[in-house]
């Protein structure tokens, strides 16, 4: 069944969107819902997503990818006006797409970057922009590196490795006051509750038992 087509994962979605007082167009949903249904149902690019994840892509993928938006971007997209230059959001280590389509879609104000080093994710991700007709969305087959991106705005990746090791690859693309923001279990940031130069915001998502943390570090 298509995660579209599933009537419970839509209702855990909503519950989250209502938890944390969010609102989407319809249209806007119902990208997401496609951009879900490309993951679990397209295979010639390989397996994208293990089958007891695939029963939960709409509550746990695409709500966790949602957390950035919830807790800083509406506030940015609030703030953008037509006539600034745009925001410029790089995702190191994509992998399939989460969380940067799932935020490119509810924010197409921000041009993003989905930077990923292998071949058949880049190929699915590609695949996924045209599908979605997402025009704010470039994709990067590169190592974030030698991605040739610098003076971002924000640079995200999901669960990718320590903070520590994340923070290091992606400070020098940064500007000056830009910032680096990375979704973990809270478990695997607790030791970083002291740090002056990091802001943690905890979360949870429905019918998951962990804690979450948004982590935050400005450039300065």
């Amino acid at each position: 069944m298509k995660p579209s087509e599933d009537s419970s994962q839509k209702n855990l979605l909503n519950q989250f969107f209502n938890a944390f007082n969010v609102e989407f167009s319809k249209e806007t949903i119902e990208k997401l819902y496609g951009f879900a249904d490309l993951v679990v149902e397209t295979k010639e690019y390989g397996n994208l997503i293990s089958p007891k994840d695939s029963e939960k892509i709409l509550s746990r993928h695409i709500a966790d990818s949602l957390i950035p938006y919830i807790f800083i971007g509406k506030k940015i997209c609030d703030s953008v006006q037509d006539s600034h230059p745009a925001i410029r959001w790089a995702d190191m280590g994509a992998g399939a797409g989460c969380p940067v389509f799932p935020l490119a879609i509810v924010m197409p104000q921000i041009q993003f970057y989905a930077v990923e080093p292998r071949n058949k994710r880049v190929q699915f991700m590609q695949y996924v922009k045209e599908t979605l007709h997402l025009s704010n969305m470039t994709v990067v087959g590169k190592r974030f590196e030698t991605s040739g991106l610098y003076d971002l705005d924000f640079i995200s990746c999901r669960a990718l490795s320590t903070f520590e090791n994340d923070w290091d690859r992606a400070e020098p693309s940064l500007k000056v006051g830009g910032t680096f923001l990375t979704l973990k279990s809270y478990n695997s940031i607790v030791q970083l509750e002291n740090d002056p130069n990091v802001n943690i915001d905890t979360y949870s998502l429905i019918n998951e038992e962990q804690v979450y943390a948004l982590v935050t570090r400005g450039k300065k």
